[in-house]
């Protein structure tokens, strides 16, 4: 039912801009409107939690030249959850895997990100992820460092 109300209110859907960008690169796979869930126990100031688990709608886009993921929660606004290039160093504060069920990333220590906070955090596209695309792709983990507002703004907090 969800994946139904993504489509028809375009929640998920990977931004024009976007899609010229990843199309010149090579697409090897690409989904949208993917059901994306936040994961967060630990506390950041404004939100403390003992398991909050929120959905979102997401794309995620895997070219020749690097994996990207949106996160969007009304039609028309995503924000790049991912932009990491294969060649880039493959290390930081978000631990990535990319699996058969999608794509995972965790910050298994928040205090990483900013020293106010701390527990952590998760955020999974769920999709299928056939074995010919993985064996396409150059590794099947990823890391990178986030800004604080990165955080805020998978947990719904106006601020950072």
């Amino acid at each position: 039912m969800m994946a139904l109300l993504r489509k028809l209110f375009r929640i998920g859907k990977l931004p024009d801009d976007m899609r010229t960008q990843v199309e010149a690169e090579g697409v090897i796979f690409c989904a949208e409107f993917l059901g994306a869930v936040v994961r967060f126990t630990g506390q950041v100031p404004g939100r403390r939690s003992v398991g909050l688990v929120r959905g979102y709608g997401g794309a995620l886009v895997l070219t020749n030249q690097r994996v990207l993921a949106t996160l969007s929660a009304i039609p028309g606004k995503a924000g790049r959850s991912v932009d990491q290039p294969w060649t880039a160093v493959q290390r930081g504060m978000v631990a990535g895997t990319l699996s058969e069920a999608g794509l995972l990333l965790e910050i298994p220590d928040l205090a990483v990100v900013h020293p106010e906070f701390s527990g952590q955090f998760s955020l999974t596209y769920k999709t299928a992820l056939p074995a010919d695309v993985l064996t396409r792709i150059p590794t099947r983990t990823i890391g990178f460092d986030v800004p604080p507002k990165f955080v805020y703004s998978a947990l719904g907090i106006p601020r950072g």
